[in-house]
């Protein structure tokens, strides 16, 4: 028997009588927190965009060309330009991407940049400005465990989504799928689900502090731990992204041998296979590995330290190199014929 609040019903005993509703009990104000967590969610949200990446699949008996979802996520807005910034797994399988914002407009958007060693992609919308709401911007460097965090996403599709908690962790470590370690990264225990990716992190101010771009889980939910890139890296990448369409990033000028035979030659650091010419490598005088007049092969110079940081692979240079810049100078610590000699490299721009 269905019953319907304050109307007239009969009950299994054959007798009527009017079931009324219960009284609302009033409640108090929110409470202060209440209050301003709300206050920030509806100050932010709008800067928080649905990230739809799409793929083009060709019918196979009429021929047609069709569109299906290959994935979603959030990004944010940057500026009133139309830049949306999100994470680069969101977008990378598609060959389209469409954003929704906050007003349910969806426009197709253009990637304008990737930089896939730090996780980041920059997008463009041809919104007008009256649309876009940029988020605020806040700073990473300052940061300490224990500080409240809000977390704005779509979460298995969920929009507007927010998941609150607080810093667990400072200076972790995660690998970008390029399998380039990202440093400085900030762990959180609020909610990172799938979905969540390229979300804001915001502080207690509604600023932003970073970017979620991970989760630590067995089961590929949530487990309690997620990870976000800082915003002073964004603020580094992004610009770069949104001016050149890459990272210029600093380097040597040198290629080296695979990891592999530098471990069977037990060299003990990264053996230095070429130099390219003009490079700040080749001025600083480093040694290519090359073959002799009779073909024997004379193994070039061995990075054992740049800046002091000990060197065995690629991927310890690249991490030595992070937050240098183009035009500055490291003391590169080699090994040629059995002796340790320290090279003044002048750094240069390449991707």
């Amino acid at each position: 028997m269905v019953i319907l609040a304050g109307a007239m019903v009969v009950s299994a005993d054959g007798q009527e009588r009017v079931v009324e509703p219960r009284g609302v009990s009033p409640r108090g104000p929110l409470l202060a927190m209440e209050e301003k967590t709300i206050a920030l969610f509806e100050q932010a949200s709008p800067s928080v965009v649905y990230i739809t990446s799409v793929a083009l699949r060709r019918d196979f008996f009429s021929t047609n060309v069709f569109e299906i979802p290959q994935g979603t996520g959030t990004g944010f807005v940057w500026d009133d330009e139309g830049h949306i910034v999100t994470n680069f797994h969101v977008i990378q399988s598609g060959s389209g991407v469409r954003v929704t914002l906050a007003d349910q407009s969806t426009w197709d958007a253009e990637v304008v940049g990737v930089e896939p060693n730090k996780e980041l992609a920059v997008l463009k919308i041809d919104a007008p400005a009256e649309k876009l709401k940029p988020i605020r911007m806040g700073t990473s460097r300052n940061l300490k465990v224990g500080q409240a965090v809000l977390a704005i996403g779509n979460p298995f599709g969920l929009d507007q989504t927010l998941t609150t908690g607080v810093i667990s962790g400072l200076g972790r470590e995660i690998e970008a799928l390029t399998r380039v370690p990202i440093e400085g990264v900030i762990q959180t225990d609020a909610a990172i689900n799938p979905g969540n990716s390229g979300g804001p992190l915001l502080d207690s101010d509604g600023r932003l502090i970073g970017i979620n771009t991970a989760i630590y889980s067995p089961s590929g939910a949530y487990a309690g731990v997620g990870f976000a890139v800082p915003v002073d890296m964004i603020n580094v990448v992004v610009p770069e992204l949104i001016a050149h369409g890459r990272v210029i990033r600093p380097v040597l000028g040198v290629g080296l041998a695979n990891e592999s035979l530098a471990r069977r030659w037990r060299l003990g650091g990264a053996l230095v296979l070429r130099v390219e010419p003009g490079s700040g490598a080749d001025q600083a005088g480093m040694q290519p590995t090359r073959q002799d007049q009779r073909g024997r092969l004379i193994l070039g110079d061995v990075i054992l330290a740049v800046n002091g940081e000990k060197v065995s692979d690629s991927v310890d240079i690249y991490s030595a190199l992070d937050g240098k810049k183009v035009g500055e100078s490291v003391e590169v610590l080699v090994q040629r014929d059995g002796e340790e000699e320290t090279l003044t490299v002048l750094l240069t721009g390449s991707r």
